[in-house]
């Protein structure tokens, strides 16, 4: 079994209002999938409700984790199990500087994985691979000390989600239109940290609208998401077709005209 599955996924906003509407996906380490469709088609919803956002209620089907099924989880329980979100609009958070967010997201997933006990990294060792991430990914080291996200651009934003993805070393990460306002410096940035992490320990979920991204992180399988499902499926050259066509001919009323 896949190391993420969704089983008939049906997913609600509070007011009842039913967004995604029966999603059957299937994502392992090692692997890449691009979900691609256009504005308002519920691909942010289906991101949300993966990571257990309370504004999106799944009402039908089943979202299973390394065989167990998660779908009653909070977000704080998927992520320690290994479930990352990295958002299209990242958050402020002012008072909390990156560092203690980071260190603190790292001892909350090794207690979860100790069995509640208490497990914190040694603050040498986890300096030693901040630095060294920050520098990889080309994240300027003064942001350690600022609050999260408070007055960054959009590309420092970006650079410091995939910054706490490389911290957190999730399982399975889901990139919600993370190329969204990148620059080509910055996105090239985004996508090799992507591609550094993709492997026999993570798999990556990119949910884009563009094939942008697409340029430089390779994926193995694309899905085609309109009017909150997954019309289509197919390789990299499904996103090639994408690029060429544009969406109107998986658009049921302007494949009927």
């Amino acid at each position: 079994m896949a190391l993420l599955k969704l089983e008939n996924l049906h997913v609600a906003l509070e007011d009842g209002t039913e967004i995604v509407k029966g999603v059957d996906l299937e994502v392992d380490t090692n692997e890449v999938h691009a979900i691609m469709g256009p504005n308002g088609s519920g691909k942010s919803t289906l991101a949300y409700a993966l990571m257990g956002h309370p504004a999106y209620e799944i009402t039908e089907g089943r979202l299973l984790f390394d065989g167990d099924d998660v779908t009653e989880l909070g977000a704080d329980e998927r992520a320690q199990r290994g479930l990352f979100l990295a958002f299209q609009y990242p958050h402020a958070i002012p008072g909390v500087t990156v560092t203690s967010f980071l260190r603190s997201a790292i001892n909350a997933v090794r207690k979860a994985r100790a069995g509640g006990t208490d497990d914190p990294i040694a603050i040498p060792e986890f300096r030693k691979e901040l630095l060294a991430q920050m520098d990889r990914l080309k994240v300027s080291r003064e942001l350690a000390s600022r609050y999260l996200n408070d007055g960054f651009s959009g590309g420092e934003k970006k650079r410091v989600e995939i910054l706490q993805m490389a911290m957190l070393k999730p399982r399975i990460a889901v990139l919600d239109e993370t190329d969204s306002g990148l620059d080509i410096d910055a996105l090239r940035v985004v996508a090799s940290g992507v591609n550094e992490l993709v492997g026999p320990e993570m798999g990556a979920l990119v949910i884009t609208h563009y094939q942008r991204i697409l340029n430089y992180v390779k994926p193995d399988h694309v899905h085609v998401f309109v009017d909150g499902r997954i019309v289509e499926s197919g390789g990299a050259e499904l996103a090639e077709k994408l690029e060429a066509d544009g969406y109107d001919p998986f658009i049921p009323a302007k494949v009927e005209a």
